[in-house]
């Protein structure tokens, strides 16, 4: 995801001089929208095996989503990159969550790039306050009180207001 942009400048030096490269690394995704993540880099993805139909045997069991979720082997590679795609100036994994922009709790993909950015633990809507909201909104979907695409479909539009537009904050 990350663009880079170098150039080699061969000196006019003797043969013997050292060649100089300079590398600039430019972020190919905004902060613009944080607390969500830039639409266009990380738009969400959903998990196949949740439906409507399925929440019974997937979300709705309690500790079904350790079953599915990635190793943070995986995970920190992809923070890493992230944290270079969004320009952040702290670079320091421990700052962010590799977050699941619609929550595995709610049918998204465990491992798809597309739902994985690094989300920063700063500020007064962050990871800490996401994850309040993803277990009010699962509650809502295993307790029949809204639809599962309802809470996606919220989630993925705002999640700081998704309480709120289904009714249940």
């Amino acid at each position: 995801m990350a663009v880079l942009t170098a150039s080699l400048g061969l000196l006019d030096t003797p043969a013997h001089a050292a060649t100089t490269t300079a590398v600039t690394t430019t972020a190919v995704c905004s902060q613009a929208d944080l607390p969500l993540p830039d639409p266009a880099c990380t738009p969400g993805a959903k998990n196949p095996d949740v439906t409507q139909a399925t929440i019974g045997s997937t979300i709705c069991v309690s500790g079904w989503t350790a079953t599915i979720r990635p190793s943070t082997s995986y995970t920190n590679g992809l923070k890493k990159q992230g944290i270079v795609d969004y320009g952040y100036a702290d670079t320091s994994l421990s700052d962010y969550e590799e977050d699941h922009f619609l929550p595995l709790e709610l049918g998204g993909a465990p491992k798809d790039p597309r739902n994985l950015w690094p989300e920063p633990h700063a500020g007064a809507e962050n990871s800490a306050s996401k994850d309040s909201v993803e277990n009010a909104v699962k509650r809502a979907v295993c307790a029949g009180q809204v639809t599962l695409a309802a809470a996606q479909g919220a989630m993925l539009e705002d999640w700081t207001t998704a309480e709120s537009v289904l009714g249940i904050g």
